[in-house]
């Protein structure tokens, strides 16, 4: 009786699965495996290798990567310099992070593309003190900056996580045994977090790498992604099939990396180096 119980009460749960998730895959499937007037084909799988779309998926590969380490660098101190504080009610630390997300994320992009304008906040700024004004607008250097501006905290909190999880025992043993802040770190508190560390890229590079917003309001459409270029498939060339076909090839590069990380992440997850 539990048993058609749990059941039941998963049924919504799979109603929405199948609604919002299988159906939709199975779909662009379908239109990436079909041409226009329902033949079969492989042409738009194979369009990635047109130069526009290879150029654009490279760029995406380099942006993401570039948005990730970023974000790695970033977190990694600020996390540790957090769990060194030794506050006690840790909820308090995830609502500062999770406090930006509140505000609609087309407004705090749209916020960075006035400040990063020729004539925006900063730039004036620059000028009053005498300094010439910067140019990173609609760069690939804006669109990173974006990109990190909205994609930290899904790094922060991972890593901050795996931090709060060591024990202070651990480290303080490791300091009687002689042990100095340099080999602690690499062979203790590094090892330790790699899951949190894993978790946080997985987390920053999959949406840096199929973001497409970003690179159109901070881009200024100069900055060509597989995102947009998928995007304007759909909404602007109404061709659903060679946006499934780019859909198609985009996810078999974010499972593989997924995959990866997660390989990784079993092989590491809690050992310490000794």
């Amino acid at each position: 009786m539990r048993k058609l119980k749990r059941q039941l009460c998963a049924g919504p749960y799979i109603v929405w699965i199948i609604g919002f998730t299988v159906l939709p895959i199975l779909m662009i499937l379908y239109y990436a495996f079909t041409t226009p007037d329902n033949r079969f084909t492989m042409e738009n799988i194979l369009s990635i290798a047109e130069p526009i779309h290879f150029k654009a998926l490279l760029l995406s590969l380099r942006l993401a990567l570039e948005c990730t380490v970023l974000c790695l660098l970033l977190s990694y101190p600020l996390a540790m310099i957090l769990n060194g504080l030794k506050i006690k009610k840790q909820s308090f630390i995830v609502f500062i992070f999770v406090l930006p997300m509140w505000m609609n994320f087309m407004l705090r992009i749209l916020a960075w593309q006035m400040l990063l304008s020729n004539n925006g906040i900063i730039n004036s700024i620059l000028q009053t003190f005498g300094f010439s004004g910067i140019s990173i607008l609609n760069t690939p250097a804006a669109v990173v900056f974006g990109m990190v501006y909205d994609f930290l905290p899904f790094m922060i909190l991972p890593i901050y996580n795996s931090l709060v999880r060591i024990r202070t025992e651990v480290i303080e043993a490791a300091r009687d045994l002689g042990a100095n802040d340099i080999i602690v770190f690499f062979r203790i508190i590094l090892p330790l977090t790699m899951s949190g560390v894993i978790s946080g890229i997985i987390m920053v590079f999959v949406p840096a790498l199929t973001s497409f917003v970003i690179s159109d309001l901070l881009g200024g459409g100069k900055v060509l992604l597989i995102g947009n270029v998928i995007e304007q498939s759909f909404m602007q060339g109404m061709n659903w099939n060679l946006g499934s076909g780019l859909s198609i090839v985009l996810m078999v590069f974010v499972i593989a990396s997924m995959a990866f990380m997660n390989s990784h992440t079993k092989e590491t997850e809690g050992t310490a180096v000794w």
